[in-house]
């Protein structure tokens, strides 16, 4: 299996993901020739000094020359342009391109005609860790042990490339899920986009008009809202990219508390129990935390 994974492997982008990336190869694929891309100097010499490339610059073509897989963990507004600066470098002629992307629908349509005539092949990519933290110093070993990663391979997905790009991120410890991107960006609306957003909503419900109530916050309060805390530049990016999804999955939400509100107001308390058994039921659905 081994002589059939990439060895000369660039990375995007050296925050929590492609940093988490890295740590990751350096472990599981620990011969492989890493390169990492950093938009500034003072990044791509922390990579350096932490040991995590073999090459680390902020110049496309020094990285991507002899790449035979490149990450893009960079945000999805500045991938059209790199898409067309790997093009420029000389690349292996298997070369497979993927991203780790929140949003794919934008991303697939973007970058599929970009590559189409290349020598590479792209094929989306969404592995389903992260952190409410961001930055290499938050990047873990450990980020994709057990995780799911969502592959997003179209009519035009060479088979060649997707059996690559299922070895790679199986060699790092993920689980597969393969489905379009017009699926996945379903999907993840309701289980990643829209519970961002309602835990945004219960924050400032919660403490806006009343930050005294801070001294008696809890772990429920925690758990429920840890999301909250993401980095607020990348998730509006995500959401503006994924709008309409979330639009429908945010009125579903909304729909839930008008019928809560409405049995609250209505001293209804078979409905509520009927509400809460539900929503239980749903909940322990959910597969533990691996």
């Amino acid at each position: 299996m081994s002589e059939s994974l990439p060895t000369n492997i660039a990375i995007f982008g050296p925050g929590l993901l492609g940093g988490s990336l890295a740590l990751a190869l350096r472990k599981h694929q620990p011969k492989a020739h890493l390169r990492i891309w950093a938009r500034r100097d003072s990044a791509a010499e922390e990579v350096k000094q932490r040991g995590l490339a073999d090459i680390a610059s902020t110049d496309v073509r020094t990285v991507c020359d002899g790449a035979d897989f490149i990450i893009l963990c960079t945000p999805v507004a500045s991938m059209l342009e790199q898409a067309k600066e790997i093009l420029s470098a000389s690349l292996a002629t298997d070369c497979v391109i993927t991203d780790v992307g929140s949003v794919k629908g934008t991303v697939v349509n973007t970058l599929d005609p970009v590559f189409a005539n290349a020598r590479a092949a792209f094929i989306g990519s969404h592995p389903m860790a992260g952190s409410e933290k961001a930055g290499l110093d938050a990047a873990r070993v450990d980020l994709f042990d057990g995780k799911t990663c969502i592959l997003t391979p179209t009519l035009f997905t060479r088979d060649v490339a997707l059996a690559k790009i299922r070895r790679f991120w199986k060699s790092i410890g993920c689980r597969l899920l393969e489905m379009s991107p017009d699926e996945h960006d379903h999907n993840v609306a309701r289980i990643s986009h829209m519970p961002h957003l309602t835990a945004a909503a219960v924050a400032i419900a919660a403490l806006k008009n009343d930050p005294g109530a801070l001294e008696c916050v809890g772990n429920g309060f925690r758990n429920t809202t840890r999301i909250a805390a993401g980095d607020p530049g990348l998730w509006s990016g995500i959401v503006w990219e994924n709008r309409e999804e979330i639009i429908t999955a945010v009125r579903a939400a909304r729909d839930g508390m008008t019928e809560l509100l409405a049995m609250l107001e209505k001293v209804d308390e078979k409905g509520l129990r009927r509400f809460l058994d539900e929503a239980k039921k749903l909940r322990d659905l959910v597969p533990d935390k691996v």
